[in-house]
């Protein structure tokens, strides 16, 4: 009995081996799991920025390294991302900013997208200066002067008025509101990239030129450079709620998965880790350093991450 029994097991080991090294799904050891479906694909958009990018490295290597996968990515913007859902096209979004009027159309109304849990990042948006203008500039933080300080940010784009600069087109804004409905005296301008600010906020802060712009946190800036954050009208439930009279800042978003319908109900241990995942800021921002800073692709900087916090998503994994 003994002797069968060991050869049983024997046999076993040597076809899961063989069956590896022909082209099966490649399952690192360490962490039990499942292998995926045959052929199976998790489908994830990914969104301009390096927050995002960094969240969907992590989830893509836990994919297809413990559960066997095969993740697809495809880089689109927010508003195209949503309508993959009813293409078929996406199966889940990694960072969702709020984007209340979406989550009407794709979940409420034509019921091809579901909510997945939070993420574990607080975000929130603002408009920012660099530090060194704090103390050279009395009041500057206060939107209330920001008209007594409008010809500091002047350019050759801005027309006359304080350059406010903008990033890529499809993000989240309620800049021209704001500007119309607290009588400020400037322009937006869009710069097109998130690494276009980047840029621009690093070398303000390095030959000391005066800069207004459209930033957000979770981010990896913030530790590098010294910003300070414009006040504006502080934000209560409903301020925003037309986006013709918003006159108020913006909130403190808890960000949030987002995934269609047909993923949830048939993604099986996929759709399981995508709900599970949830990590701090301060855990994103590192990673997404590493990818942007450090010279590492996202493939690495994520296995950097997972190799060194094995206790946090390791709660992550389908039971």
């Amino acid at each position: 009995m003994r002797i069968g029994r060991s050869l049983r097991l024997l046999a076993g080991a040597l076809t899961v081996a063989l069956t590896a090294g022909c082209g099966g799904a490649r399952v690192e050891t360490g962490q039990a799991a499942t292998p995926a479906p045959t052929g199976a694909v998790v489908r994830i958009a990914v969104n301009p920025w390096a927050g995002y990018e960094a969240s969907t490295a992590v989830l893509a290597h836990l994919l297809e390294r413990k559960l066997g996968y095969t993740v697809k990515r495809e880089n689109l913007a927010e508003q195209v991302s949503w309508e993959g859902f009813e293409k078929g096209d996406v199966d889940v979004i990694v960072e969702n900013w709020g984007h209340e009027d979406l989550k009407k159309t794709f979940i409420q109304d034509r019921k091809v997208a579901v909510e997945a849990g939070s993420t574990g990042n607080k975000g929130v948006i603002g408009w920012y200066i660099p530090g060194w203008m704090v103390k050279e500039y009395p009041g500057i933080t206060d939107y209330r002067h920001l008209n007594r300080y409008a010809h500091l940010f002047r350019t050759s784009e801005s027309g006359g008025k304080g350059q406010l600069l903008f990033g890529d087109p499809s993000y989240v804004s309620n800049e021209n509101a704001l500007i119309r409905n607290l009588g400020l005296n400037l322009k937006v301008v869009v710069a097109g990239s998130e690494a276009a600010l980047i840029e621009s906020a690093t070398q303000a802060q390095r030959q000391r030129r005066p800069l207004l712009f459209y930033f957000w946190k979770p981010h990896w800036l913030f530790d590098r450079i010294d910003l300070a954050r414009v006040t504006l009208p502080p934000h209560t439930d409903g301020c925003d709620a037309d986006p013709k009279k918003v006159a108020c800042d913006y909130a403190e978003l808890d960000l949030d998965k987002i995934v269609s319908r047909r993923f949830a109900e048939t993604g099986g241990r996929a759709y399981q880790l995508v709900r599970n995942f949830s990590w701090t800021n301060e855990a994103q921002n590192a990673v997404a350093n590493d990818i942007t800073n450090n010279g590492m692709s996202p493939e690495a900087a994520a296995e950097k991450w997972i190799k060194a916090n094995e206790s946090v998503w390791s709660s992550w994994m389908p039971q």
